[in-house]
């Protein structure tokens, strides 16, 4: 009996320690730029067609669900998706902001991943500047988190 309650305990134990390694993934960007002024961390901007683009979802499963990207992004960056699905239903106000995003921001191919430093005006506006962009790294989490160093320790 005791090593059956031992064993559940150790099992609850890691299932909350995997739960709380796990990224979390903005949608909205005003939110998103608030927690990376409090924290002094830029903002990850992931430009994808989670439903479509085979590049993305390559993207994602070789880096960005990897749990050395999980890591490297808690104590780095804030995360926020901004997804242009084909089948999926999503929010208007998600569409709209994304589209915007997309405008400014000139992306005409995915994944595209924009690294921002959000900076709030006087009047409240709010100021994104672009400290570089990457998308797709050839040869894993290892080669893609050297880019990303690369443009956020400038």
């Amino acid at each position: 009996m005791k090593k059956t309650i031992f064993g559940f305990l150790i099992f609850i134990g890691a299932y909350s320690f995997s739960n709380a390694q796990k990224a979390i993934w903005h949608t909205d960007m005003t939110k998103a730029s608030e927690i990376a002024i409090n924290e002094n961390k830029p903002v990850l901007m992931f430009f994808t067609g989670s439903d479509w683009c085979g590049w993305c979802k390559r993207l994602q499963r070789e880096v960005l669900l990897t749990e050395d990207f999980e890591a490297w992004a808690k104590d780095n960056v804030v995360l926020m998706e901004l997804d242009f699905p084909r089948r999926a239903p999503q929010e208007q106000s998600v569409k709209v902001q994304n589209y915007q995003l997309q405008q400014i921001f000139k992306v005409t191919g995915y994944p595209k991943i924009f690294f921002v430093n959000p900076e709030k005006k006087p009047d409240g506006k709010m100021n994104l500047n672009s400290l570089g962009s990457t998308g797709y790294v050839r040869g894993g989490t290892q080669k893609w988190l050297a880019v990303a160093n690369n443009i956020i320790k400038k």
